[in-house]
């Protein structure tokens, strides 16, 4: 059976580059799920951008420590722990994502949609 790796430490470099008018109070918040567990919110301030740049932003942050068996819960149900990230620009929502994650070792395939 696939283990999960439990980062404590999660290290994050996010690159981005701004167009031709400036950028005011960028700002990520980025949820992680499994189910309906919330299991940590990150909030990333940017602040200021300038126009036509290219910007890179490193953020080292502590990720909670989970139970043994909530890890094998989640490695038996892949694509069930998921994330969603909010964009923001000047307190405006400019871009939402959403991602799933597989911690089974690719054992299974992608659920159908």
């Amino acid at each position: 059976m696939p283990t999960l790796v439990i980062l404590v430490t999660y290290y994050n470099i996010v690159e981005f580059t701004v167009g031709s008018r400036s950028v005011n109070k960028f700002r990520m918040i980025e949820r992680h799920f499994f189910r309906d567990k919330l299991l940590k919110t990150f909030d990333f301030e940017f602040g200021f951008c300038i126009p036509n740049s290219k910007n890179t932003c490193e953020h080292i942050y502590e990720f909670p420590t989970l139970h043994s068996d909530l890890a094998e819960e989640m490695i038996r149900n892949p694509f069930d722990t998921r994330s969603d990230s909010f964009y923001f620009v000047d307190d405006k929502l400019i871009m939402h994502n959403k991602a799933d994650y597989a911690y089974n070792g690719g054992l299974q395939q992608l659920p159908s949609q």
